[in-house]
């Protein structure tokens, strides 16, 4: 028996097999959660249906996070199927793709800002206002996906940099509000991986290399270890854990100057 077994788990933004939001959704099926999926459109469709298929067979639906009326359906849905909540991840960020280049000031444009924050931190809230009538009492959790670059001035990541710290902060103070319903909210920072979101960003095999020469483990992660502690996170065991940020990128955070980008080793 896993340690998420009969829990209702709905998974926001997986788009294939190679995507974080697939590695957490295989982890917690693994545990024994009922997983639910969405997508973002019918070019996806497909590859989400598949994705279900592999862990259990649970609702798919539909789901734009820009449409409030799109997740009400699918908290309706949820409502009429499972009646209750225990689990949503929400692993959705987005930013134009010309603004994932270059110059920081130069590039982003107040059209980009907002939808950047729009999509990768308030769609969060806009998530755990629908949930929330369904995770009452239930000892729920609500989670989301962050990258260190809300942390720290990352080339070309520049617009997603300050969505991603509004992510961060809409954790904490997420946290703080539905604590006392028995509701925690975490986040996972996970290091650089490849899938199709990162493809958007300039450079991005430099950014593996990097990580992977200078980060303590040195390699990079995969979608199973961010799968495991983003299962971890939601169930039981992490009882006592809310408004935290954890790494999963083999230590990369915690170094200001590996020895390997010096050539030492």
């Amino acid at each position: 028996m896993g340690f998420l077994t009969n829990r209702k788990a709905l998974v926001v933004g997986v788009a294939s097999n190679r995507s974080i939001a697939w590695g957490i959704a295989e982890a917690m099926a693994r545990e024994g959660a009922d997983i639910a999926l969405t997508y973002q459109n019918d070019k996806l469709k497909g590859r989400v249906e598949q994705c279900s298929e592999a862990c259990g067979g649970g609702p798919v639906m539909p789901l734009d996070v820009t449409d409030d009326n799109q997740i009400d359906a699918v908290f309706s849905e949820l409502k009429r199927t499972w009646g209750h909540l225990d689990i949503v991840v929400h692993a959705v960020g987005f930013a134009p793709r010309e603004e994932l280049e270059g110059s920081f000031v130069d590039n982003t444009t107040r059209q980009g800002y907002a939808m950047a924050h729009d999509i990768s931190a308030y769609s969060f809230v806009a998530l755990a206002r629908g949930a929330r009538p369904l995770m009452q009492g239930r000892n729920a959790s609500l989670l989301t996906l962050s990258y260190l670059g809300g942390e720290r001035a990352l080339p070309n990541y520049n617009v997603m940099g300050p969505a991603k710290a509004s992510l961060e902060a809409t954790v904490r103070y997420m946290a703080h509000d539905l604590g006392p319903e028995g509701i925690r909210v975490n986040a996972v920072s996970a290091g650089p991986i490849r899938t199709l979101a990162a493809s958007g960003i300039g450079d991005f095999r430099k950014m593996l290399d990097y990580n992977a020469a200078c980060a303590p483990l040195r390699r990079n992660v995969g979608i199973e270890e961010v799968g495991n502690t983003s299962a971890f996170l939601c169930s039981d065991l992490a009882s006592g854990i809310t408004g935290e940020l954890v790494h999963v990128d083999a230590g990369f955070h915690s170094v200001a100057l590996s020895g390997a980008a010096l050539g030492e080793d």
